[in-house]
């Protein structure tokens, strides 16, 4: 479909030109690029439109004038700047619009058969058979996880957007570098390892001896320094505030290289890695490169001392580090200038010190065109001041960071808290999922059909997870219901993949009774709910595309869910194994067959696993 677009937009370009020179009208050419099509709200007035209006000023006509020798042109020329006219199909002037009544029969042979072609890269070209990014070099960071707790719901929202754009870029054509800052050091490491050495260090106890799953651990003792430091609720003298000042001094010992200090740090660190490890793996989420906070705050703290040197940042009177940031985010809420601290007065590094050195080393490791950051909306004001600090700096690629800030995601009785200990666990999540779906496997009936129950249970919970976390544009804030999540109706991963299994199971019926799908009869696939689906497989490269170009998987998403309920209505309305005549069976077979190839491509990219029995 995204062929027979272009061509009739540049068709349609290039008859607008002949009637601007045969009437000696001075203004520039009309690119095909600047066309918008429109979808004709009667399929009977065509296929798809071109308004006019746009060029009544530059004609002084009409625009139903205009479509009216538009079409004139169009009907009597064989070929327009390299296009094929007569092959497009019929053009119609309804009104101020150019219509075009596709010739459904070639157009859906054109599209099938490149499906069947391309397999699993259909979606990767363009008509003209070339990637859209191709060229293009994508670092992509996303997790970014503190080792002093596991994974949580939000990271969840944060792997799929990192993981599927990611995809979507590589799908489109571009090269892409995945990477991850763990973030394994600072004042919240240290609350962990203090909680650790006052708790459990004395009873000898570590997540091996008590089974408990190493990032688990690690968090646990944060919540422990919380309420420890704190108190209780209704007894605040019953808190620690000394706690605070041991934390900050271990984390001063930590940056003196202190043995103890360390060898504990990197014991913990360890506990927790090991822990996420599980998960991502879990959850199919990977990296290139894993990028570590202590590798690359020294770098960090080297590029401020040359700025110092330079004038760009200044020396406080309190001894900290700062810079003036007032021309990238404007004045404070008291309406002084706005300054940011670099380094501590007591010469450590704060958080975006480390980001500071490692966007350095990223592009010397890996010379990126783009450097996309998959980090929460929270942190807007972080990343603007980052790009502007770098900048200061002047490095030249600052211009090719962007920030991909995403909304916060929260459960139906509210937002989560990790240091009061109030967080949904990734993993405890998944279980949850995973335990939900294989019940319902099991009241109906299905183990024996499904092969491995637990399997197909664990696909299906992290579809629900992934599908329900990419459904929603990126910027807005939502809400993860995991009852819905878990619908096997409606606009949810399950559903998804219970469509795709459904597929399957036809294409099986028809092998066992001996039927091949075949593409020699598309002509015979003339009906309505027909050519909605085959059009809509059309347009998947197209999908593709854009979705790589917004770095938005939420289009991909609605786009699988559009193709999902219009292959339901093409087999609700048209009889596939139980088509009377044999070729019109195999005909709507080899549209099964495309249907299900299109849907595991773009599957792939939401994170959703194909299953082939539910």
């Amino acid at each position: 479909m995204a062929d027979i677009k272009e061509g009739f937009r540049i068709a349609v370009a290039a008859a607008l030109n002949k009637f601007k020179n045969d009437k000696a009208i001075d203004a520039a050419d009309i690119s095909a690029s600047s066309l918008s099509l429109e979808t004709p709200p009667d399929s009977s007035m065509g296929d798809v439109g071109l308004p006019m209006f746009p060029f009544a000023k530059t004609f002084r006509m009409a625009p139903p004038m205009i479509a009216g020798e538009v079409v004139k042109i169009l009907s009597s020329a064989g070929e327009l700047d390299g296009v094929k006219v007569s092959s497009l199909g019929e053009f119609k002037a309804v009104g101020p619009y150019v219509n075009l009544k596709l010739n459904k029969a070639q157009e859906a042979l054109s599209i099938l058969s490149r499906i069947k072609k391309e397999g699993s890269d259909y979606g990767s070209f363009d008509s003209k058979g070339k990637k859209p990014l191709e060229g293009r070099r994508v670092m992509v960071e996303y997790s970014s996880p503190n080792t002093n707790k596991p994974l949580h719901l939000g990271h969840m929202r944060n792997d799929a957007l990192g993981e599927s754009v990611s995809r979507i870029l590589k799908k489109a054509g571009a090269e892409v570098f995945k990477v991850n800052i763990i973030n394994n050091r600072g004042i919240h490491i240290c609350k962990s390892m203090l909680a650790y050495k006052l708790f459990h260090e004395p009873k000898g106890e570590t997540p091996q001896s008590l089974g408990i799953k190493g990032d688990h651990f690690v968090g646990q003792c944060y919540v422990e320094f919380e309420r420890y430091y704190k108190g209780e609720k209704d007894k605040p003298e019953t808190g620690h505030p000394e706690a605070l000042k041991q934390a900050e001094e271990m984390l001063v010992k930590w940056e003196q290289g202190d043995e103890e200090t360390r060898t504990l740090w990197k014991k913990m660190n360890d506990w927790t890695l090991n822990g996420v490890q599980e998960t991502y793996d879990r959850t199919g989420v990977s990296f290139d490169k894993l990028y570590f906070e202590s590798d690359t705050y020294l770098k960090g703290k080297d590029e401020i001392a040359k700025g110092l040197e330079k004038g760009i940042f200044f020396k406080a009177e309190d001894g900290s580090v700062r810079i003036d940031v007032t021309e990238a985010v404007g004045k404070g809420k008291d309406g002084e200038d706005h300054e940011k601290v670099l380094l501590r007065k007591d010469g450590t590094s704060v958080y975006i010190t480390q980001d500071i050195g490692t966007a350095i080393s990223r592009h010397d490791d890996w010379a990126f065109n783009q450097l996309v950051y998959v980090v929460a909306s929270e942190q807007i004001f972080h990343f603007k001041v980052l790009f502007y600090i770098l900048k200061k700096l002047g490095f030249e690629w600052t211009d090719k960071l962007f920030h991909l800030s995403y909304g916060l995601v929260n459960l139906p009785n509210g937002r989560m808290k990790s240091r009061e200990g109030t967080v949904v666990d990734a993993d405890d999540l998944i279980d949850s999922l995973r335990d939900e779906a294989l019940e319902a496997i099991k009241e109906k009936g299905r183990e024996e059909e499904v092969g491995d129950a637990s399997f197909v249970a664990e696909k299906v919970a992290l579809a629900a997870l992934h599908y329900y976390l990419l459904q929603v544009s990126p910027v807005k804030d939502m809400v993860f219901n995991p009852e819905e999540s878990l619908s096997f109706n409606g606009n949810t991963g399950p559903y998804l993949q219970y469509m795709g299994a459904r597929i399957a199971s036809i294409l099986r019926k028809a092998e066992e009774s001996g039927i091949t799908p075949s593409l020699e009869n598309v002509s015979l696939l003339d009906s309505q709910y027909e050519w909605e689906l085959i059009r809509a497989l059309g347009d998947f490269p197209s999908i593709v595309a854009r979705s790589a170009e917004n770095l938005d998987p939420s289009g991909m998403a609605s786009y699988l869910y559009d193709v999902s309920r219009l292959f339901s209505k093409f087999y609700q309305q048209c009889p596939i194994l139980g088509a009377d005549d044999s070729a019109l069976k195999a005909a709507r077979l080899g549209l099964a067959e495309c249907t299900l190839l299109v849907m595991k491509n773009a599957m792939d990219l939401v994170l959703v696993t194909y299953l082939d029995r539910m």
